[in-house]
């Protein structure tokens, strides 16, 4: 066992996501860790309802010897300083060594005002967090998660730097997150803060286990031609770059024990010349549906501004569970519109010499739709 003096102090947001959650396990597989989540709950009771089925999924026992160096601490990424009082927000700051800030909101379709309450202020709130642990000399790392989508609707490739030229975007999330990354250049200065851009998140490697089903999922939906009795927008050539959570939880689990690493942007994506054309996984995902017995449309391309036209009518024909769907069509129609691509050479070429080497969209994606599907009929008969 490690003595105390040895222990790094993590503070971990997002724990209840895709990244975040997947990051928990990795973390605590070090027994030199003291990990902290930030968990939002309405009340302390809420709070043990939510750790109990967080701590199900991890597979943490009662009693098992990581559950000693594990704290849950309710607070809020919307509120300043996380909702925390003043002696709570300032104890944490000078306990904590590590900082990973995974939190955030995916919906596309979030006002301006709720994609920034969810994204730049909780990026302030690190940040302060982040001067406070550094001027205590305890801070060591500060790893953030973005995303891809700063870029909006930039043509060419994203660069591994800065992009404070960016100004139009496909939604609010974008949008948000971009001004996150503006607030992080501008007012982290000299703090030790590695950025993590991934793309589409999935389900993990080997397993296709996914904590939620995101965007992809609801694209993938709306590429079989269920939800739009088969109706389709021509794909073009089109490309779709996904990348799974596992490999995205090693990156950033190694990078934060990595002070080197500080000051830099990694691409946590497939890349331009590896993504899946959406002509493909249209291809993957109708084969993969059919194999599970669901009944599939005959599809009939129609003129992108059409179909969003008809999106009310399907909405009134189709039912309720596929109306909701529908209703965040249209910012997943705009994803569609448009062929982007994001450097990673970079990256890449970190991360081999940290002996983690890309995985390519062929070794995971139909493993990843498989359990989606699985877990969607367990669903269905439970």
């Amino acid at each position: 066992m490690a003595g105390q003096s040895d222990l790094k102090h993590v503070l971990l947001t997002g724990a209840t996501g895709m990244i975040g959650g997947a990051l928990v396990p990795r973390l605590l597989a070090d027994e030199r860790t003291r990990l902290t989540l930030l968990v939002r709950a309405a009340d302390d009771t809420a709070l043990g309802v939510r750790a109990a089925d967080m701590l199900a999924h991890w597979g943490l026992r009662p009693g098992s010897e990581p559950l000693h160096r594990l704290h849950l601490l309710r607070g809020d990424i919307v509120q300043p300083r996380f909702g925390l009082d003043t002696d709570v927000f300032n104890q944490v700051a000078r306990d904590t060594s590590h900082i990973i800030h995974c939190a955030a909101s995916v919906k596309l379709n979030m006002t301006m005002e709720a994609a920034l309450a969810t994204a730049v202020t909780p990026t302030r709130t690190v940040i302060e967090l982040a001067r406070i642990g550094a001027g205590a000399g305890r801070l060591q790392k500060v790893d953030l998660v973005s995303t891809v989508g700063v870029w909006g609707r930039m043509p060419g490739r994203l660069p591994e730097r800065p992009v404070p030229e960016v100004t139009s975007f496909h939604n609010t999330y974008e949008a948000a997150k971009a001004e996150a990354e503006r607030v992080v250049w501008a007012e982290g200065d000299n703090l030790p803060i590695t950025v993590h851009r991934p793309s589409m998140v999935v389900g993990e490697t080997g397993s296709g286990r996914a904590l939620h089903f995101q965007v992809f999922y609801h694209l993938c939906e709306f590429l079989s031609g269920c939800r739009t009795f088969g109706v389709m927008p021509e794909l073009g050539e089109t490309r779709l770059d996904t990348i799974p959570v596992d490999w995205v939880a090693d990156v950033i689990h190694w990078a934060h024990g990595q002070p080197g690493t500080a000051g830099q942007i990694f691409h946590l994506c497939t890349g331009p010349d590896a993504a899946v054309s959406l002509v493909d996984l249209q291809r993957l995902v109708r084969r993969t549906w059919a194999a599970s017995d669901r009944m599939l449309p005959a599809l009939r391309v129609l003129d992108r501004r059409w179909l969003e036209r008809l999106v009310p009518l399907m909405g009134i024909l189709a039912g309720a569970r596929n109306r909701r769907a529908l209703r965040g069509l249209s910012p997943v129609l705009a994803y569609l519109a448009e062929d982007q691509g994001f450097s990673n050479q970079a990256t890449l070429s970190r991360l081999v010499m940290a002996n983690l080497p890309l995985p390519m969209p062929q070794d995971y994606l139909e493993t990843v739709l498989s359990f989606y599907l699985q877990q969607r009929r367990l669903g269905s008969a439970s």
